[in-house]
């Protein structure tokens, strides 16, 4: 299957975990982008020593926007990428940074609320409009017509605990407070969806899958090298059709 072929990424939570494999998954694209802007809070920890980083990255780990909840951040993120890509903008945005905090209906407190909504729900809300401007510079350039995530898109990654309709895996975690905010971004998904849709900018929430590193071959939900591979493989089927709308790492359309 031929794979992603976009010509900037800004992809943030690069730290570990998932952002990570997205990450290396990026620049092992048989057509790799030309700017990975990787924005992490640690830019000497594992991000540096990404296969490829050398000769792919253009700001290798140093992208300024260590911390999507604070607006200073975001602008210097701005003013460094529009260095790099200049009239051809971004094309495309994945938030991906996330916590949570382990709860139960009984334990959730109004402090872990407000910091997860925060995180999980605002910094994807202020990215996105920060990086607005250069969404629509890359919508506009190359002559591309139709909607797609080498043209111009915004990809929120969110979670099928999120899901209103399915509630899944409530017997196994609560977790009120990332439920609630993951259902937040999927709203947020909608409206960017309702409003930058009109300039070209396709906006879709994509569940991940439920990442654990297996203990031995074959063993966990799904593993990284799964989930990158299917949400690679999504973000290269994404069209108009998609936008505004919940999908998973298999390619399967989620309810909200």
């Amino acid at each position: 299957m031929e794979g992603l072929s976009v010509g900037s990424v800004l992809l943030t939570g690069c730290d570990r975990g998932l952002g990570l494999g997205l990450l290396k998954g990026l620049l092992e694209q048989p057509n790799p982008p030309r700017h990975i802007f990787a924005a992490c809070l640690d830019p000497q920890g594992k991000v540096g020593r990404a296969p490829g980083c050398g000769h792919q990255l253009v700001l290798k780990p140093s992208c300024p926007l260590a911390d999507v909840t604070d607006p200073n951040s975001i602008k210097a993120a701005v003013g460094k990428v529009q260095e790099e890509v200049g009239s051809a903008g971004l094309n495309l945005l994945i938030n991906n940074t996330s916590t949570t905090r382990p709860s139960t209906l009984a334990t959730e407190t109004a402090e872990n609320m407000s910091l997860v909504y925060t995180t999980n729900t605002i910094g994807p809300l202020q990215t996105s409009q920060a990086f607005l401007p250069l969404l629509r510079k890359a919508a506009e350039a190359g002559g591309q017509r139709e909607m797609s995530c080498s043209r111009a898109a915004i990809i929120n990654i969110s979670s099928i605990l999120g899901s209103i309709e399915v509630a899944e895996a409530w017997e196994e975690r609560q977790d009120i407070c990332y439920r609630c905010s993951k259902a937040a971004l999927n709203m947020l998904t909608k409206c960017l969806a309702l409003e930058y849709g009109s300039s070209g900018i396709l906006c879709v929430s994509v569940d991940p899958g439920h990442v654990t590193p297996p203990l031995e071959a074959g063993m966990g939900p799904v593993t990284l090298e799964e989930s990158v591979r299917g949400v690679l493989q999504l973000l290269a089927q994404l069209s108009a059709t998609s936008n505004g709308t919940f999908w998973d790492w298999r390619g399967q359309r989620l309810p909200w």
